[in-house]
This record gives C-alpha cells, sequence and structure tokens, in this order.
C-alpha cells in the first residue's frame, strides 16, 4: 500500500523528543506523503521548519476557529506571506467553525473564517475545513460565496449524511479518520464511508489525537503511521482491494494538494 496522511500536527510539543522516530516509522508502514495542517501562526511557523527538515512533508497556514478570537487582520497578512514565500504551503487551514466547544463566539469564528476563505482564494490554496456542531451555518457561508473553482476537504468528516451530499454537491472533499475504526463512535461514519464517490476520498489521522484501532489499546498518541489502519478498515467496509485503494486515495491527495512526490 502507498499512504499518504492528508491531516496531522507534528507541531505538536508531544513530538519534540522523538520526531525522527515518528517519521521513521510512518515511512516504514509507506507513508509517502504528510500534510501538517495549522492553526495559528505559532504553529505553521513550526510546521515550516519540520517541512524543511524532512522529505514529503508539506504543510498548510491556518487559524483553528477555536482561537478565531484573537484573530486579527495582521494574523491573515502574516500567514498570507507565509503562504507565499514558502513552497511547502500548500493549503490553507484548518479553518472552519466549531460551535462544540466555544473557545471563540459564534460571531467571531465567522469572522476569522470568512476572511482565511477570502485570502486562501486570493492564493488559490484549497482549503482544509473543520466543522463541529456549526447547525448549517458552515454550509451556509460555504455556499453563499466564493468561486467555483475553490477546493476544499472537510478534515475528519463527522456528519450525517444531508451534510456528506451537501458537501459532496459543492466538489468538496470527504476527509477520514481513526473514528472509523472505533466500534461505537465510528458505527454511523461507517454506514456512510460506502457513499463517498472514490475519487473523493482523503485519508487521514489527526494525529496525536483520533487514534485508531488497534492502536489505540496500545497507546493514547496518534501518529502517522496509523493512516495504513484508517484505510485497511475504509477498505474492508467498502469491500475493495486495500492497495488499489491506497493507490485511488494516494492520487487523490496529490490532486488535492498539487503535488507530485
Amino acid at each position: 500500500m502507498i499512504l499518504f496522511d492528508s491531516h496531522c500536527h507534528l507541531d505538536d510539543k508531544s513530538y519534540d523528543i522523538d520526531l525522527d522516530d515518528v517519521i521513521e516509522r510512518a515511512r516504514d508502514e509507506n507513508v509517502q506523503g504528510i500534510m501538517l495542517a495549522g492553526v495559528n501562526i505559532k504553529a505553521v511557523l513550526k510546521a515550516i521548519k519540520i517541512a524543511g527538515t524532512y522529505k514529503n512533508i508539506i504543510t498548510a497556514v491556518g487559524i483553528h476557529p477555536h482561537d478565531a478570537k484573537k484573530c486579527s487582520k495582521d494574523d491573515i497578512d502574516t500567514l498570507t506571506r507565509l503562504a507565499e514565500e514558502n513552497p511547502c504551503v500548500k493549503a490553507w487551514g484548518e479553518t472552519g467553525l466549531d460551535f462544540n466547544r466555544m473557545f471563540s463566539p459564534a460571531k467571531a469564528q465567522e469572522k476569522c473564517f470568512i476572511n482565511q476563505l477570502e485570502a486562501a482564494d486570493r492564493l488559490d490554496l484549497p482549503l482544509i475545513f473543520h466543522e463541529r456542531d456549526s447547525k448549517g451555518r458552515f454550509y451556509e457561508i460555504l455556499k453563499s460565496d466564493g468561486p467555483d473553482t475553490r477546493k476544499g476537504v472537510v478534515h475528519c468528516f463527522s456528519g450525517t449524511e444531508k451534510e456528506l451530499f451537501r458537501y459532496l454537491d459543492l466538489g468538496y472533499y470527504i476527509g477520514i479518520t481513526g473514528i472509523l475504526t472505533l466500534k461505537k463512535r465510528g458505527e454511523y461514519l461507517r454506514s456512510l464511508a460506502p457513499h463517498i464517490p472514490e475519487d473523493r476520498i482523503l485519508i487521514e489521522t489527526d494525529a496525536p489525537y483520533l487514534t485508531p484501532a488497534p492502536q489505540k489499546n496500545k497507546t493514547r498518541r496518534n501518529e502517522p503511521g496509523f493512516v495504513k489502519s484508517v484505510l485497511t478498515r475504509l477498505a474492508e467496509i467498502r469491500n475493495t482491494d486495500p492497495e488499489i485503494l491506497s493507490q485511488t486515495i494516494f492520487n487523490n491527495t496529490l490532486k488535492f494538494y498539487a503535488v507530485d512526490f
């Protein structure tokens, strides 16, 4: 199998001691590409440094909805400059709405989200979306504005069937995490997974979060090498040869991020 972890956070401090080993284990599982999604300027700067050190690692710039209350025009300008100056930056995000934990007020989240959409559109970068419990507001914003050429992936999809088909109708990709492998939490997602067009699927770990089974029984910290468990379970659910599916999803990811490893 050939694999691409389309979304993780190797800039997290939990990897500071053993990052070399984590990346080596990923390569042992034939993970040929890794995307480091951005959540704030500090994380983006660290991710860019990591991408400059290791082969086949790309990055995104963005401000997570949790940090939206601190999102300023200067922040958007700084992220824009970082995207323009660093070839490793291949996307904008993660950005979106999270009305579950409400670390930032809804209005602040919406403003920050819209400003980031506009910046990504100016740079013609694909978007990595975060959505949780937005009660349709996320879709309303995406539906109401933006060029037809906008590319996006709904990272860590955990929504309803109606939401799934809405995002597909907008032309977006669907990011599948280790939630798919979890017995109770992943039951509904497993019912939807066969309905996602093969050419619209990306797989991801969201490491260090959302460790898949069976690794979840041994370690709390997720890592890019575990994306193989996501692919294997997805192939089982879709009754598809895992090697063929892995090649298709790898090609999807190369196309989405406009890279060629």
